[in-house]
Parts: structure tokens; C-alpha cells; sequence
């Protein structure tokens, strides 16, 4: 018997992430468009390696009526002073209330996609 080491093989427990990285995957594919290939590379790490970003990070680097995503959760910790569309995996509530009151829009990841399919004009935070 060799001394063959053995690879835990770890599958993600959220049945909505394998599917997206799959779509996005395609979407890249079918229209040429390298931006949800590298979404969807970042996607594939483990979770705890997820972006977590602040309102007051995209604050700092977003542009008014800009889109941006975050290959994560964004969190309510901060000011949000412009009004920008914010795709990502999750938000926590209080980041969704602060999005509401400047007149921001948020989006999910899939949600972009199919209103964005040419992934064009989109800023990636982490």
C-alpha cells in the first residue's frame, strides 16, 4: 500500500454559489467578456476569503451613477454619500438602508449579469 495523502475536497454548501460561478462562466464565455471569469474565479476560493466591504470604502472610490461590484457582502459600517448601483453576493440590512436613503440601487451578482451581460462600465472592489 502506497503513502498516497489524501485531499479533503470541500463542495460549497450554498447551493446558489456553484450555480452562479457556472453562469458566469458561461456568460464569459458566450460573450467574450473577461470580467465574470475573474468574478467567478474569486467566487471559487472558500467563502471566508469573500470580500467584505464597507459603505465608506466605496464611498472613498466610487464616482456618482457609477456601478460597482463586490465579489462578496457589503456592510453597513459608514457613510454613503453618492448615489451608485451596487451589485454583489449579499448586503447586510443597515447597508441597504444607507443605499435606499442616498438613492442608490443594489443588485445581486445575477442581477447585473443579466441587466450588464457585456460586464461593461463595472469597478471591482474587494
Amino acid at each position: 500500500m502506497g503513502n498516497k495523502t489524501q485531499r479533503k475536497v470541500t463542495r460549497k454548501t450554498n447551493p446558489r454559489i456553484p450555480e452562479l460561478i457556472s453562469t458566469l462562466k458561461e456568460e464569459s464565455r458566450n460573450n467574450d467578456v473577461l470580467i465574470w471569469r475573474d468574478i467567478a474565479k474569486r467566487l471559487e476560493k472558500p467563502s471566508r476569503r469573500y470580500a467584505q466591504v464597507n459603505l465608506s470604502k466605496i464611498n472613498r472610490y466610487a464616482k456618482e451613477g457609477e456601478v460597482v461590484l463586490i465579489p462578496g457582502k457589503v456592510l453597513g459600517a459608514g457613510e454613503l454619500k453618492t448615489s451608485v448601483t451596487i451589485a454583489a453576493l449579499d448586503f447586510s440590512g443597515t447597508a441597504i438602508d444607507k443605499i435606499n436613503e442616498v438613492g442608490g440601487k443594489y443588485l445581486t451578482i445575477e442581477q447585473i449579469l443579466e441587466e450588464n451581460p457585456r460586464g461593461s462600465k463595472i469597478r471591482i472592489l474587494q
